[in-house]
This record gives structure tokens, sequence and C-alpha cells, in this order.
């Protein structure tokens, strides 16, 4: 059964089992592998997009529960890698292994759209279900800090 929806601005229609995980509709079939896969289980954010404007575990996410929606992923939160968030990545050297760093800049794309000002503590609530191995917790801290400043 074909499912249509938009990716990153774009409409798509995907034949998928409706209870496909929507990670592996944008990896597998849309080619876009900016999600990474993680747990599998919503618990780490490797997998985070935006759906609708919030963000959300493609991992758990059924490709049927997006039908006539809007997807966004990594590589639809900015052509040009200008957004806020990814500007302050760079510059404040976030990424290590960069294997949970689309996710991570997704859900602090997210936080600072509905917040544009937020606390420490409100940043360390919102992203505590985004898990490094690499263990850049402050480096990513300081990145949203910055990106709620130059924004």
């Amino acid at each position: 059964m074909a499912i249509s929806f938009k990716v990153n601005g774009g409409p798509v229609s995907v034949d998928a089992p409706q209870d496909t995980p929507l990670l592996w509709v944008i990896r597998e079939q849309l080619k876009l592998t900016g999600t990474k896969f993680g747990c599998g289980a919503g618990l780490c954010g490797a997998c985070v997009v935006h759906i609708d404007g919030k963000s959300a575990f493609s991992c758990q996410t059924q490709v049927s529960n997006v039908a006539g929606k809007q997807v966004t992923t990594i590589e639809g939160l900015s052509p040009d890698s200008s957004h806020p968030v990814q500007k302050a990545w760079l510059a404040e050297r976030v990424p290590q292994c960069g294997y949970c760093q689309s996710g991570q800049i997704m859900g602090a794309a997210d936080l600072l759209t509905r917040n544009p000002h937020p606390t420490r503590a409100e940043i360390i609530t919102h992203m505590s279900g985004h898990l490094c191995r690499c263990g850049t917790y402050l480096r990513i801290m300081r990145a949203i800090e910055r990106a709620s400043r130059e924004s």
C-alpha cells in the first residue's frame, strides 16, 4: 500500500507495510542516510527527525502514522548547513565520532523553535533523550546556548 507524505519539503510516496518504522523508509527507500539507527527502542535519540515540526523517534514511528504529514530529516534542516544549531555545532567543535550528531542537532533545533532562549536546566531536560557515547555533552550544551544567543 502506497503511503504519501512530504520529506524535506518534497512529496514522496512509498510502498511499505504500514508498520514499517519510518527510520527504515527514510534510510533504505529514500536513501537519506543522515538519520541514524542507534538502539531501535527510542532511547538514544540517533534517529530523531521532525514530524510536522516536532521531534520524533523515527525508529518508533510507523510509516503509516506520517501519511499526509511533513517529515524533516537532518538533510532538510538547512540546505547549506546554515541553521544556527549547525553553525554553533561547528563553532563549539561538538562532533567527535559524529554518529549521534544528526539526532542531537534535530533535537536542539526543535527545542530552540519552541523555546528560543532556554535555561541550562531546560536544555538538559529537553536533550536528556539523546545519548552521546563520546561524552561531548558539555560541548553540546555550549552549542545550544550559542545558537540561542546568535539566532
